[in-house]
C-alpha cells in the first residue's frame, strides 16, 4: 500500500482491524521506534512548497515574450537607421526611446501583478494546525504536525484541525466542517464504521470513516488512525497542482499568436524588400535602412500602451462595480469565456439555510409544527446548527403575526434535554409551559427515526394511530419533498403529567408525529436574471458542486438554468476523458465532485476549444480556479482561492459577472480594432513599397517617413481604448486568431494597395512634373522632384490610415449607424492635421518634405473618397463571405 490512493482503496473495503495491521500499527498507537521507518516508507507530514522564482527571472520574464522581443529588435534596428547610419546632425533618437519605455511600463505592470499572485500555494500552510495529540506506545502526547506518520493515532475534539487524512476509530457526536474540500454548507456527520458493508460504500470524500487535512472539528471526540501524510494527502495534492499547472490564459496565447504572426512577416517581406531593392538601385545599404524600416513600420508599435489602456479603463470601470481586477489580462479573458463554471452555494443560492415549510403530516402549512421545533431549537444547549438557527428564525417572523408563537422563550422553561447521537440520529428538549402542569418532551430528527418513535399522528385537532396507509403517505409526501431539493426533518411531541419526571432516552417512543420540517438553501434573487443575462451574451453556465445531485437540480431549476444532464463524481471516476470530454459538452450539473475532477472537466471544456471561467471560493477550488482561463473569487473566500484567482467580487453576485463580461468585450473590440487596422494598413503600404520598388526609379517614401508616419498614426490611436463598440457585437464572446487577423490583413492591405499605386501614378505623371517643371527622366533637379513625389505619398498614406479608421472600427456604416468617440476623432483628426502641415513647418527641411499644390490636395480627396467607398464594398463582401469584421 505504497500510495495514498492503495491505502484509501483498502480502507473501504475492510475492516478497521485489517487497516491496523496492513499499517503495522494497533490501537494503542505506533512505537517509537518504527516512526522513522514508517516516515521513509510513506513520506513526511509536510506540505512542501514550490520552488520560489529568483526575483531576476520574475523581471525577465515579464518583460520578455516574443512581441516585446520584436519590440525590442525594432528599437535597435531604429537606432541603427536613426543614429548610427544618420547624417551628422540628423540623429534621432525618439523612435527607440519610445519603444523601449513602452515596454519597460508593461513589463513594470505585468511585474507588479506577477508579484502580488506569486504566494497562492504559500498560505496553505497556515490552515494546518501546528501540534497534534498522539498516541504512541500507550502514551497520550503533544507533538508537532511535522513529525506524525502513518500509521498514528490522533485524539480529535471540538475545535480541533485535522493534522492529515486519517481513518476513524472511535467518534462520539463527531462532527466536522469540511466545506473547503468538498463545497457543502453544513456540517457533516462522521461516525468509526469498523466493518464496511458493500451497500454503504461511497467515494472517499462522502464517507462518513475518513477525515481530511484541513477540515475542522466543530463538536464531539474522535480517535482516528492516519492513513496519508504531506504531499499525498487530499489538500497537498490540490496545492501539487497549484505548483505544477501553469498554463498560459487565452489572452496570453492570443498575443503569443499574433507576435509569431508579424515575426513571420518579417522574416518573408524584410529580405524581399532588402533583395529588390537592392537589385534595383544597387545601392544595397540604402536598401538595408529601407528594408529595416519596413520591419518598423509593419509593427504596431504602441500595442504594448493601447492593450494596457483598454485593460486599466476596464480595470477602473469595475473597481466601480466592487470588483477587483487582480491581473490586467483578465479583463479581455472574462470577456472571451463562452463556459461559465460555478459552484451552488453562496452563487447560486443565499448560502444560509432557510426553513421553506413547516408541514403538518399531509404536507400543508402547520405553524403548531414550527412551534414545536423552536423549542426543540431554542432550548437545547448543543451546538445551534444552520438547521436550528433556520426555526428560530422563521418563528420569530411569524411571531409578528401570530400571537401563540410569541415569547416562546420566556413562557416555557427547560426542564431538561436528551443531547444528539448518531445512533439515534434524533435530539430531545423537556419544556414546562409556566400555566400548565406536567412537562412536554419534544423531539426532532431524521424522518425515519421519528417514524421509528411515534405510534400516532397529529391530524389537525385528532389524533390517529399510525396506519401502514398513513406511514406510506408520509414517506410519499416526504419524498416528494426531497425531490424537490428540500432537507426534512420530523418533529413529535409526547406529555408527561409528572414534570418531576426523571428523563432518559426509552421515554422517546410512543409520541405523537406532529409534523415535518422542509429547509432549503434558497436561490439569490439575482440569480435567474443573471443567467439568463449570461446566456443571452452567449455564456452557458455549468454548475460544479461537492453537493448532493437532488438539491443542486432544484436550485437549478428554480433560477432557471436548464438540466440537461447530471453526472456524479463516481460516473466520471470511471470515464477516460474522451468520454468525458463529450459528456461534458452536454451535462448542465456536476454533482459530488472532488477538487481533481473539477479541475479535470475544465481543461477537458478547454481542449474543447471552449474559453472557461470558473467562479469558487474554498480550498477545493483553488485547482479550478488555476486551470481556467480565467478564476473568479470572492473577499469571503479563503486565501488560497482569492490569490490564486483573477478576478475578486466583494459582492458574490453573477450580476456583476455580466458587466464584467461586457467590459471584457470592450477591450477586445478596441484591441483588435488597433491590431487589425494597424497591421493590415501597415502591409498594405509593404505592398505597395514592393510594387513601388520595382516600378519606380527611386524608393517611394524614405525611411525617416515610414518611421515618422508610423508613429504620427499610433499616436493617434491612444483614443482606441475608449471608443464606443456596437451593443450587437456584445452579445457573443469573442477571442483573437492569427487565421482572422491574416484574413483581415490580406483582404484590405491589398485594398489599400490599389489607391497607393493610383497615388504613385497621379505623383509620378502628373502632380510632381507639374509642381518641378518637367518629368523625372528630364529633370534637372531629381532629388526636388523624389522630395515632392515622396511628400505627396507621405500626407495620402496618413488620409487613408486616418479616414479608414471609421470604415474599419465597424462593420456598420460609420457616423450613421456606428458613431465614434469623441476623443478618437479629435485624436485622430489632429494627427492628420499634423502630418498634412509638416511640409509647411521648419521641420520640412529635416524630414525632406516639399510644399504641394491645389491640385495635389484636389486629388487627394478624391482619391481618399474613392478608397473609402472600395473600402464599404469591400468590407460587405467580406462579412457576407466569413460573418465576421473584426
Amino acid at each position: 500500500m505504497k500510495t495514498a490512493k492503495e491505502r484509501f482503496d483498502f480502507a473501504m473495503t475492510k475492516s478497521v482491524v485489517e487497516v491496523l495491521d496492513a499499517l503495522e500499527t494497533s490501537i494503542t498507537g505506533v512505537q517509537e521506534d518504527q516512526v522513522e521507518t514508517l516516515r521513509d516508507t510513506y513520506g513526511e507530514n509536510k506540505l512542501t512548497k514550490a520552488t520560489e522564482v529568483p526575483l531576476w527571472k520574475k523581471i525577465y520574464e515579464s518583460i520578455i515574450n516574443p512581441f516585446t522581443v520584436i519590440l525590442l529588435v525594432i528599437a535597435v534596428i531604429s537606432l541603427m537607421t536613426n543614429v548610427i547610419l544618420a547624417k551628422p546632425g540628423e540623429e534621432d533618437p525618439t523612435t527607440s526611446i519610445i519603444i523601449v519605455v513602452l515596454v519597460l511600463i508593461s513589463g513594470g505592470i505585468r511585474f507588479v501583478q506577477e508579484l502580488k499572485s506569486d504566494k497562492a500555494a504559500s498560505n496553505l500552510s497556515s490552515l494546518i494546525v501546528n501540534t497534534a495529540t498522539v498516541i504512541r506506545d500507550e502514551v497520550q502526547q503533544e507533538i508537532p504536525i511535522e513529525e506524525l506518520v502513518v500509521g498514528d493515532i490522533i485524539k480529535l475534539s471540538a475545535g480541533d484541525m485535522l493534522p492529515a487524512d486519517a481513518l476513524l476509530l472511535e467518534t462520539r457526536d463527531f462532527f466536522i466542517q469540511q466545506s473547503s474540500l468538498t463545497g457543502e454548507s453544513e456540517s457533516v456527520e462522521k461516525k468509526a464504521i469498523w466493518i464496511p458493508s458493500e451497500e454503504t460504500q461511497k467515494p472517499v470524500l462522502e464517507s462518513e470513516r475518513f477525515v481530511f487535512m484541513g477540515s475542522n472539528v466543530v463538536s464531539g471526540s474522535a480517535l482516528a488512525v492516519i492513513l496519508v501524510t504531506g504531499n499525498d494527502t487530499m489538500i497537498g495534492r490540490i496545492e501539487k497542482t497549484l505548483n505544477t499547472f501553469d498554463e498560459p490564459t487565452s489572452f496570453e496565447k492570443e498575443m503569443n499568436t499574433i507576435s509569431w504572426l508579424l515575426i513571420r512577416l518579417m522574416l518573408v517581406l524584410v529580405p524581399v524588400v532588402f533583395v529588390i531593392n537592392g537589385l534595383t538601385d544597387s545601392d544595397w545599404l540604402e536598401a538595408g535602412v529601407f528594408a529595416l524600416s519596413v520591419a518598423v513600420g509593419l509593427t504596431p508599435e504602441m500595442l504594448p500602451m493601447i492593450i494596457t489602456a483598454s485593460l486599466a479603463k476596464g480595470a477602473v470601470i469595475m473597481a466601480k462595480e466592487k470588483v477587483v481586477i487582480k491581473k490586467l489580462n483578465a479583463i479581455q479573458d472574462l470577456g472571451a469565456i463562452d463556459i461559465l463554471c460555478t459552484d451552488k452555494t453562496g452563487t447560486l443560492t443565499q448560502d444560509e439555510i432557510i426553513l421553506e415549510y413547516p408541514l403538518d403530516i399531509h404536507a400543508n402549512l402547520d405553524l403548531g409544527v414550527l412551534k414545536i421545533g423552536y423549542l426543540n431549537s431554542y432550548f437545547q444547549t448543543g451546538l445551534k446548527n444552520l438547521l436550528d438557527r433556520a426555526i428560530i428564525t422563521r418563528t420569530e417572523k411569524e411571531s409578528v403575526e401570530h400571537e401563540d408563537l410569541r415569547d416562546l422563550s420566556t413562557r416555557y422553561q427547560k426542564i431538561d434535554e436528551l443531547p444528539f447521537d448518531f445512533e439515534r440520529r434524533r435530539m430531545s428538549v423537556i419544556v414546562k409551559e409556566e400555566s400548565q402542569e406536567g412537562a412536554l418532551l419534544v423531539t426532532k430528527g431524521a424522518l425515519e427515526e421519528m417514524l421509528s418513535i411515534s405510534s400516532h399522528v397529529q391530524d389537525g385537532k385528532e389524533i390517529h394511530p399510525i396506519t401502514e396507509e398513513i406511514r406510506q403517505n408520509i414517506l410519499e409526501a416526504v419524498s416528494q419533498l426531497n425531490e424537490q431539493g428540500l432537507r426534512v426533518l420530523g418533529v413529535s411531541q409526547k406529555f408527561y403529567p409528572n414534570a418531576s419526571h426523571r428523563f432518559a432516552v426509552e421515554d422517546e417512543s410512543n409520541m405523537i408525529l406532529m409534523g415535518y420540517l422542509a429547509f432549503l438553501d434558497p436561490p439569490k434573487p439575482s440569480a435567474a436574471p443573471a443567467i439568463q443575462a449570461l446566456k443571452e451574451h452567449g455564456v452557458l453556465t455549468k454548475i460544479l458542486t461537492g453537493d448532493n445531485e437532488k438539491v443542486t437540480q432544484t436550485v437549478c431549476e428554480r433560477v432557471g438554468l436548464p438540466v440537461d444532464h447530471i453526472l456524479l463524481g463516481t460516473d466520471i471516476e470511471e470515464m477516460d476523458d474522451a468520454t468525458l470530454a463529450i459528456e461534458a459538452e452536454k451535462t448542465t450539473i456536476f454533482a459530488k465532485l472532488s477538487p481533481e475532477q473539477k479541475a479535470r472537466i475544465i481543461r477537458l471544456l478547454k481542449a474543447n476549444g471552449h474559453k472557461v471561467g470558473y467562479m469558487g471560493d474554498g480550498i477545493n477550488d483553488a485547482p479550478s480556479l488555476k486551470v481556467a482561463d480565467v478564476g473568479i473569487s470572492v473577499d469571503t473566500a479563503v486565501d488560497i482561492a482569492k490569490e490564486v484567482a483573477d478576478v475578486i467580487l466583494l459582492d458574490k453576485d453573477l450580476l456583476v459577472l455580466e458587466k464584467g463580461l461586457i467590459e471584457g468585450r470592450k477591450v477586445y473590440a478596441n484591441m483588435t480594432k488597433y491590431i487589425k487596422m494597424t497591421v493590415s494598413s501597415n502591409f498594405g503600404n509593404i505592398f505597395s513599397l514592393l510594387f513601388a520598388s520595382v516600378f519606380l526609379p527611386f524608393l517611394p517614401m524614405a525611411p525617416v517617413h515610414l518611421i515618422v508616419l508610423n508613429l504620427i498614426y499610433d499616436l493617434s490611436c491612444v483614443a482606441l481604448p475608449f471608443d464606443h463598440v456596437d451593443e450587437d457585437f456584445l452579445k457573443e464572446p469573442r477571442a483573437w486568431t492569427a487565421k482572422s487577423i491574416t484574413r483581415f490583413m490580406s483582404w484590405l492591405g491589398p485594398t489599400s494597395s490599389i489607391f497607393d499605386i493610383i497615388t504613385f501614378a497621379v505623383m509620378f505623371f502628373g502632380i510632381a512634373p507639374m509642381i518641378t517643371g518637367s518629368s523625372y527622366a528630364e529633370s534637372t533637379n531629381p532629388a526636388f522632384f523624389l522630395m515632392v513625389f515622396q511628400t505627396g505619398w507621405f500626407i495620402q498614406s496618413m488620409w487613408s490610415q486616418t479616414m479608414v479608421i471609421y470604415m474599419l472600427r465597424s462593420p456598420k456604416l460609420p457616423f450613421i449607424q456606428s458613431k465614434p468617440a469623441f476623443s478618437l476623432l479629435v485624436t485622430s483628426l489632429f494627427a492628420l492635421f499634423i502630418v498634412t502641415v509638416l511640409p509647411y513647418t521648419p521641420l520640412a527641411a529635416s524630414l525632406k518634405l516639399a510644399t504641394l499644390n491645389g491640385m495635389y490636395f484636389l486629388a487627394l480627396m478624391l482619391i481618399t473618397v474613392s478608397y473609402m467607398l472600395l473600402v464599404t464594398i469591400v468590407k460587405k463582401v467580406y462579412i457576407k463571405k466569413y460573418r465576421e469584421w473584426l
